[in-house]
C-alpha cells in the first residue's frame, strides 16, 4: 500500500505563501499515491526555476538540470530504463524559451514521459521578467513599461507538431489535476500537460481571482479527444474562457517501442561489456 506520506521529505520549502507550485506538489503526490507506485519506482526530472525545485519536496528519485534541459535528460534516463515512471517538471520560461528547441524535439520523438508545465506566465525566480506566455503589455516590477513580445500558445504549437496527448490543468484544481496526471502517466507516448499556475508575488495579472472567473472544466461527453479540429479550435478560443482536461489524445507509437535494440528490455538491465566498447574506440581510433 502506498499513500501520500511515502513520498513526503523534510525538504525546507521556501515558496511564497499562496504560491500555486503547492497545487501542483499536492497533484502530483495524489496522482502517484493513487496509482499506488512505489517511490523508488518514479524519477523526477527539472531544469531551473520556482518549477524545477518541485522535486526537492518529493522523496523519490531525481535529476536537477540546467536551464531548458530538463526534456534531453528525460530522454536519456528513459533510453537506459524505459521501465521507469518520468515525470518532468518544468516552468514557461524554462519549457517554451530557453527549452523550446528541446519540447520540439521530444514531440517528434514521442517520448514516453509526462511533461507538467508549471505556467505562471512570468520568470519568477528571476524576480518578475516576461516569459513566452506572457500577454502583450504584461506589466511587473522588473518590466514596468511592459512586454513588447506577443504570447506564445503553447497548446496550439503541441498541436500543429503531432502531440499525441494534450492537457491543461489548474493549479486551485488539485483533483482535477491529479487526474491530468495519472492519465498522463498511462499514455504510451509524450504527455504534455500546461498548467495554469499562479504566481502571487510577481503576476498580478494571472490571479485565482482571474483563472477562477474563466476556468471550464471540458465535458468528456461533449468533447471527442480524439477530434483534433475541435482541439486547435479549444485552443485558439479568446480566453475570456479557459478550458481545462484532456484538449487531445490519438494513438501513437512510443519512442522507445521505434528501437529495435530496446525490445529486450531497458538498457540498465544489459550485462555491461567493456571489451565491446574498447574494441569500437579502437577500430575508430
Amino acid at each position: 500500500m502506498v499513500d501520500l506520506n511515502a513520498y513526503h521529505n523534510d525538504f525546507e520549502n521556501k515558496w511564497c505563501p499562496g504560491c500555486g507550485n503547492f497545487g501542483v506538489l499536492n497533484a502530483v503526490k495524489k496522482a502517484l499515491a493513487e496509482q499506488e507506485i512505489p517511490p523508488e519506482n518514479v524519477l523526477l526530472v527539472s531544469g531551473i526555476g520556482q518549477a524545477a525545485k518541485t522535486p526537492h519536496f518529493l522523496n523519490c528519485n531525481f535529476f536537477h538540470g540546467l536551464h531548458g534541459r530538463a526534456l534531453p535528460v528525460a530522454a536519456g534516463a528513459l533510453l537506459a530504463n524505459h521501465d521507469l515512471n518520468i515525470l518532468v517538471h518544468m516552468g514557461d520560461g524554462d519549457c517554451y524559451g530557453e527549452g523550446g528547441n528541446h519540447l520540439l524535439a521530444a514531440l517528434r520523438r514521442n517520448l514516453d514521459v509526462t511533461l507538467l508545465v508549471h505556467d505562471n506566465r512570468v520568470y519568477g525566480l528571476t524576480k518578475g521578467q516576461a516569459s513566452p506566455t506572457s500577454r502583450y503589455g504584461f506589466a511587473s516590477s522588473a518590466q514596468p513599461f511592459g512586454s513588447f513580445s506577443d504570447a506564445m500558445n503553447p497548446m496550439a504549437l503541441a498541436l500543429s507538431q503531432g502531440a499525441g496527448f494534450i492537457a491543461r490543468g489548474y493549479c486551485g484544481e488539485v483533483d482535477h489535476l491529479a487526474g491530468l496526471i495519472r492519465a498522463g502517466m498511462a499514455y504510451p507516448g509524450f504527455a504534455m500537460i500546461d498548467i495554469m499556475q499562479v504566481c502571487v508575488t510577481y503576476n498580478p495579472v494571472n490571479t485565482y481571482s482571474y483563472y477562477n472567473e474563466r476556468i471550464l472544466m471540458i465535458d468528456e461527453k461533449e468533447h471527442r479527444a480524439d477530434d483534433w479540429q475541435a482541439a486547435i479550435h479549444m485552443a485558439l478560443q479568446p480566453e475570456e474562457t479557459i478550458p481545462i482536461g484532456i484538449m487531445y489524445q490519438k494513438e501513437t507509437r512510443p519512442f522507445t517501442s521505434r528501437i529495435r535494440t530496446l525490445s529486450d528490455g531497458p538498457l540498465i538491465a544489459r550485462t555491461r561489456d567493456p571489451s565491446a566498447v574498447q574494441a569500437v574506440l579502437d577500430e575508430l581510433g
